[in-house]
């Protein structure tokens, strides 16, 4: 084992496991004891998503389906895709660090969907997604498609910024046709169900007590107002108490043991 210097922040290390039907892995992180941003961890919970997507696809594919999604088809960048706060805020930072005249383009385009969604009488609703209900959310998927709106960063049917595309991009898979996905109707669209979706363990991080909603999410298409509109960042928080309330939402069993 080895130990950070003496003057470095302490460290812990937690050991845990996750479980499909038909698989399992064993997990290490190493995280801060002290204060910590939550943002620090997001490449974890990236990592964990990219996992169980891997051994998700395995287990689908070892039953004769396929994943049928490929480089060109950007059907579902079309679609209301939801984004944690955490991520909202990072794909800001994302873009006010691209450089001229790249960023002034992206901000057009995301200027534009709010245009359009502002056009066909959405965008009120999709500002304040915390009052919405789950049935307003279903209700509100079909008119947003419609619109044909594409995410901001697609280029020639492809997401630009592949390497930190939200999780929610990156736990979408289906096993029926690629052009299914450009229907409206979605009764042809077989998904891959993942048995512990981390998008839905990312948006509960810093949440007060559930009330009626206990995700936090963003409409893609509106991160850079709304992360304009909420300046203030998440309070900093022991890593380690971090890890644990994302391990708990994920309803993985681990345990943090403090090292160096």
């Amino acid at each position: 084992m080895t130990h950070p210097p003496t003057d470095g922040p302490r460290m812990a290390t937690a050991e845990f496991s996750i479980e499909g039907d038909h698989w399992r892995f064993e997990g290490r992180a190493t995280v801060p004891v002290g204060p910590t941003r939550v943002d620090d961890l997001l490449p974890l919970a990236r990592s964990i998503s990219d996992r169980i997507v891997l051994e998700t696809c395995k287990a689908v594919e070892a039953t004769g389906a396929r994943v049928s999604c490929k480089k060109g088809c950007g059907a579902c960048c079309r679609t209301l895709v939801a984004v944690s706060e955490i991520e909202a805020r990072r794909i800001r930072d994302l873009i006010d660090q691209l450089p001229e005249p790249r960023r002034s383009e992206i901000r057009t385009r995301f200027a534009e969907a709010a245009r359009r969604l502002a056009q066909a009488g959405l965008l009120e609703t999709l500002r304040h997604p915390e009052r919405m209900t789950g049935q307003e959310y279903d209700d509100i998927m079909t008119p947003y498609f419609q619109l044909g709106i594409p995410c901001p960063f697609l280029e020639h049917e492809s997401c630009s910024i592949y390497a930190e595309r939200p999780i929610t991009c990156r736990e979408f898979l289906v096993t029926s046709p690629a052009e299914n996905c450009a229907k409206v109707d979605s009764g042809g669209v077989v998904r891959v169900r993942l048995p512990l979706p981390v998008f839905n363990a990312v948006a509960r991080w810093n949440v007060p007590a559930p009330g009626h909603v206990n995700e936090r999410w963003v409409p893609l298409t509106l991160t850079p107002q709304w992360a304009e509109d909420h300046p203030e960042e998440p309070p900093l928080r022991p890593g380690t108490d971090l890890l644990g309330e994302f391990l708990r939402h994920l309803s993985v069993k681990g345990e943090a043991t403090e090292r160096g």
